[in-house]
């Protein structure tokens, strides 16, 4: 029998996320939307694929949070973009409205081992909010923001590099919005690169995000993203493990408290299973805790804005 997966929101991160989950074959996989007829045809539709796929896993796209029990992981997609003329505190209200809704469905069916994944924006302000309602450890609440910003950074550096992506290893830390702090410059400097190709690989990453935006049009960045929470998933229920950088709850760890923000760290059966704490040069150092301060300052108006 495999185990569930529920993705809740079937817009286009949650359905390639479960069609991910679903062709692999990993887990069975319920696709729940508060538009029941979105989510079915995506279900119908990933459905068809997996027999081109000859896939055994099933998909069941609904609106009933009943079907939530017994999940071994929930991934949490819903909510709303940010759009034009659109306040920080406007998109904080909206979305964690969202989440409330959701929080009061899926409470009594979870139990101390389901694992919780955050990827609603803002990412590590939103992570938080559920941490707190959801009453789950740390290890089993988290946002999964540091590893899609990894990967960008890595596919970057590989194409500066001229290498193919799986030779590079790369890090990014931080909020997951314009204030995160990609990490390693080694590579860069390893391939007689300056200073200044590292700053521009780190820009470029911090705005990769928007950039795609810009070309889309409508919407944004969808494979990458399902791709970050499905690396999370496989690793989890393959009990692989693997080191990557997550949105946890911080309680010291940096010195940092009451908050959640992407950090290092290394992921198994258990959700994280450690927080890895590194030594931050001065600059890069800076970065992180001015990315910190703004991840509080949003703490505090979503506070404000949810008492």
């Amino acid at each position: 029998m495999l185990p569930k997966v529920t993705v809740i929101g079937a817009g286009n991160v949650g359905g390639l996320t479960a069609a991910r989950v679903v062709n692999a074959s990993i887990a069975d996989c319920i696709l729940l939307d508060i538009n029941k007829n979105l989510a079915i045809a995506k279900q119908f539709d990933i459905e068809d694929s997996n027999a081109i796929l000859k896939s055994k896993s099933k998909i069941i796209g609904t609106d009933d949070y009943s079907l939530v029990k017994d999940s071994s992981i929930i991934v949490i997609t819903a909510g709303f973009p940010r759009k034009p003329g659109m306040s920080r505190e406007d998109l904080l209200k909206a979305n964690s409205d969202v989440l409330s809704k959701i929080i009061a469905n899926i409470k009594d069916k979870i139990n101390e081992k389901t694992i919780v994944i955050a990827v609603t924006n803002p990412l590590d302000i939103m992570t938080y909010f559920l941490y707190n309602n959801l009453g789950l450890a740390r290890e089993r609440m988290f946002g999964m923001g540091g590893t899609l910003d990894s990967g960008r950074f890595i596919n970057l550096i590989a194409k500066k590099t001229n290498k193919t992506s799986d030779l590079v290893e790369a890090l990014v830390i931080g909020a997951h919005d314009n204030t995160m702090v990609p990490l390693t410059d080694d590579i860069l400097v390893d391939n007689q690169k300056t200073e200044d190709d590292f700053e521009s690989t780190s820009e470029n990453t911090v705005k990769r995000g928007a950039e795609i935006v810009s070309y889309y049009g409508t919407g944004s960045a969808y494979f990458a993203p399902s791709a970050a929470v499905y690396r999370i998933i496989e690793a989890i229920l393959g009990k692989k493990t693997i080191k990557t950088a997550a949105s946890v709850y911080l309680d010291g760890e940096y010195s940092l408290n009451d908050l959640c923000i992407g950090v290092p760290v290394e992921i198994n059966e258990n959700g994280i299973n450690k927080i890895i704490q590194i030594d931050l040069k001065d600059q890069l150092k800076e970065k992180f805790y001015n990315s910190a301060a703004s991840v509080k300052a949003n703490i505090e108006i979503l506070n404000k804005i949810t008492k």
